[in-house]
């Protein structure tokens, strides 16, 4: 585990760096438009590059030394902020140049998580999978914690170019930490494989597995409501209190403090022994809780909702992600999570892209007064955010949903119970 987690302490604090000045572009995004659909394209156009990469994302995984992979999705990212810093400098900085950053940043990042997650298998015990697991989701919620917290004070001090000064820092020590260690490379495959027959080797590898192919229908059901969710989610906070960024951060906080929590208790605890029921019984408890902070109004209901629902989050991941590893060899990992990601990347990209025009155009007019969902009110309320508000709980309602489906779906639950012979998943 000494290796993991020098690689984890370094992605730990460019992560930090990453969301701060994530935080500082939202807050600035806002001012500018006031539009949902704004703030969702940019996620819109950090998920659509990732479609055609995953294509060939597991290929470059297994047939290339996956450190060096890492190392270059880090110092394409360190560019990125470069190239905001001088458009920043230079009074030049727009929201396309948001778009086109995170285009470039989602095409590398994909190939960077790839090869982040397909190493742990060779440089973690099975037996800590679920753990090694965790510990990823705490570099995300660990980073939530501090960096709105972080942003919002230095913000005022340093500005937006302080922010990015501080990203490229901690770019630097992500790189540091990297080169430091030795990463095993599996065997790679047979390079007399034709092209087309190796691009779809992960996704006939999953349909010839009723399992695996059960969990991915599972997950993508699940993701594709809560990204949906998702990408109206700052919007509808912004919206609903007059784009308070204390607020947003508060908020935000309370989502790494409730992730790191989780973390910590799945990292102790190893994880149950039957995954399946974890990631089921996290998408339940997720859906619950959105669902609770979509009906709130107030930080007195949306900091103790955010807690909770992320709460969920590194039980369910960091079990899907076992599943995952458990089932698939090291060698074969690129390109079966490759093709795994490229369906979650498709779910994802839709999802998101049809979030901002469903708040702005369908939902917003139809809470607001004269609209046809104007009955509603007492629930939602009225005014600017209400009808975000009505779309995602009715995100968070399908997450719920999708869970409780999941131990009625004899296929998936079969995944643990029938152990796979490995040698004969042959494509």
């Amino acid at each position: 585990m000494r290796t993991f987690t020098i690689i984890w302490l370094g992605q730990l604090v460019s992560t930090i760096g990453t969301y701060m000045t994530e935080f500082a572009l939202i807050i600035w995004a806002w001012e500018l438009t006031g539009s949902a659909t704004a703030l969702a394209l940019v996620g819109f156009f950090s998920q659509l590059p990732r479609i055609p990469i995953t294509l060939f994302a597991g290929i470059i995984v297994d047939r290339f030394n996956r450190k060096r992979l890492m190392i270059l999705g880090d110092a394409i990212a360190a560019l990125s902020t470069i190239a905001i810093l001088l458009l920043y400098l230079t009074d030049n900085l727009q929201i396309w140049h948001l778009y086109l950053t995170s285009a470039v940043n989602g095409s590398f990042g994909q190939i960077q998580q790839l090869a982040y997650s397909t190493s742990i298998a060779m440089i973690v015990p099975q037996q800590h999978y679920t753990r090694a697991s965790s510990m990823g989701s705490m570099v995300h919620y660990g980073s939530a914690i501090f960096a709105p917290a972080l942003a919002g004070s230095l913000y005022p001090v340093v500005g937006l170019l302080g922010i990015l000064l501080i990203d490229l820092t901690t770019f630097t020590v992500a790189i540091a930490t990297l080169i430091a260690v030795n990463i095993p490379q599996p065997s790679r495959p047979d390079a007399d494989q034709q092209v087309l027959e190796t691009l779809t080797f992960g996704l006939r590898y999953i349909w010839n597995h009723r399992g695996l192919r059960a969990l991915l229908v599972t997950t993508a059901l699940f993701w594709f409501a809560h990204d949906l969710g998702g990408a109206i989610y700052d919007p509808m906070i912004l919206a609903r209190t007059d784009g308070s960024a204390q607020v947003l951060g508060s908020v935000a906080a309370s989502a790494g403090i409730g992730g790191v929590t989780g973390a910590v208790i799945v990292s102790v605890w190893g994880g149950p022994q039957r995954r399946i029921n974890g990631m089921l019984l996290g998408f339940i408890g997720a859906g619950l809780s959105k669902t609770v902070f979509g009906l709130g109004r107030t930080t007195f209901v949306w900091i103790p909702a955010q807690f909770c629902s992320s709460l969920n989050f590194p039980l369910l991941s960091s079990a899907e992600t076992a599943l995952w590893m458990a089932n698939v060899v090291p060698e074969k990992q690129g390109r079966v999570f490759a093709a795994n990601a490229l369906v979650l990347q498709i779910v994802s990209a839709i999802a998101i892209f049809i979030a901002g025009p469903l708040a702005d155009r369908v939902f917003e007019p139809a809470m607001s007064p004269g609209g046809i969902a104007t009955i509603l009110g007492s629930i939602f309320s009225s005014g600017s955010g209400a009808g975000m508000a009505v779309l995602y709980v009715i995100t968070a309602i399908s997450l719920f949903l999708v869970g409780c489906g999941g131990f009625a779906y004899r296929e998936l639950q079969e995944l643990e119970d029938i152990k796979p012979n490995r040698d004969n998943h042959t494509i």
